[in-house]
């Protein structure tokens, strides 16, 4: 059974990033929306704690520039992009002014680090907001109409496009704090996730949207951070935050698959990404994928400033984020899912 999950990945293993995306023949644009998984550089002018715009972040991406991504390289934004044969890198809207029209276009980032489909998460941590981002979204039509110039060309460029989502991660990976401040229950919690990332999709729906891919939360318990303060010196992973995690999981991807067939979004097609399920199998098996360490971070703990000069060996960059290299070997069959489902 193992042996066969690995020759799959193998497989897709074969798809080679190049250094300029194909022709792509399928998707408009790609918009991201959600958390630091996706930010490609909106908390830059934040006023948070919250960002990835120093070094050693950015040690693998061009000429070693931290950009705002968290991480090490490309986060998963650009890599989906790429992946769909869109562009290999996807600006962050904060940067408008320099994206030239061409490339906004084809899609920006929206999302911001620390981001939560609860808007008490975002709040607390001075970030973007969910419907903070939709705001900006309607900024991003307006400009977008006077780059094209025709409203019919913007309505096509938004319903052709992929909307990459990814919410839940910090609700759920700080502690479940944002429940506990509320006094409700992890179950009634993760219920309520739901109603509000449906509410957050709706509201991009009624803006043109049309093909979404909703990823799960990771396996938050299994993150270096959660591992140092819970898993003593074993570094285990605390294994009821992953229930949670995988609670909502379970209720998101079937209220994606219920939404599908709603009258109120006519027309929409959504894919489940499962984030929880590719990663775990790389915290389990990191031999077997190429890498030699997926308990402890690459580098940022306990000092920030300490490099790591080999994060391909870690299936974590920092406390809180895969490296580039675990991003690439998951991205594989998620973009085949996403390309098909979506298409």
């Amino acid at each position: 059974m193992f042996r066969g999950k690995i020759f799959v990945l193998s497989l897709f293993s074969i798809y080679v990033l190049s250094s300029a995306a194909g022709q792509n023949t399928s998707f408009s644009a790609l918009f991201a929306f959600g958390d630091s998984v996706l930010d490609t550089g909106n908390n830059n002018f934040l006023l948070t704690l919250l960002k990835g715009n120093y070094w050693p972040y950015g040690l693998s991406f061009d000429y070693k520039f931290p950009t705002g991504r968290f991480g090490n390289g490309r986060v998963f934004t650009d890599i989906v992009a790429q992946g769909l044969q869109i562009k290999r890198l996807v600006p962050a809207y904060s940067k408008i002014r320099r994206i030239d029209s061409e490339d906004l276009k084809t899609g920006v980032c929206f999302a911001s680090g620390g981001s939560g489909i609860d808007d008490l998460t975002s709040r607390t941590l001075r970030v973007l907001s969910a419907g903070d981002q939709v705001k900006d979204f309607k900024d991003y039509l307006k400009k977008l109409k006077r780059v094209v110039k025709r409203k019919k060309k913007v309505k096509e460029i938004v319903s052709n496009a992929v909307f990459l989502i990814s919410e839940g991660n910090n609700d759920l990976g700080y502690f479940v704090a944002p429940a506990l401040i509320r006094l409700q229950s992890t179950n009634t919690y993760t219920s309520k996730m739901v109603v509000w990332t449906r509410k957050f999709l709706k509201d991009l729906y009624d803006l043109g949207a049309r093909k979404f891919a909703v990823m799960g939360v990771m396996p938050v318990g299994c993150l270096p951070l959660h591992r140092a303060v819970f898993g003593g010196v074993f570094g285990w992973c605390n294994f009821l935050l992953n229930k949670v995690t995988e609670d909502f999981n379970s209720k998101l991807q079937k209220g994606l698959t219920s939404y599908a067939v709603e009258y109120d979004f006519k027309g929409a097609k959504f894919v489940y990404v499962d984030m929880y399920g590719t990663l775990m199998d790389l915290v389990k098996n990191p031999k077997a994928y190429g890498f030699l360490e997926a308990r402890k971070a690459c580098c940022c703990m306990p000092n920030a400033i300490i490099p790591c000069f080999n994060p391909d060996k870690y299936v974590f960059y920092d406390f809180a984020h895969p490296s580039q290299r675990a991003y690439e070997v998951i991205s594989k069959p998620i973009v085949y899912q996403i390309a098909k489902g979506l298409a």
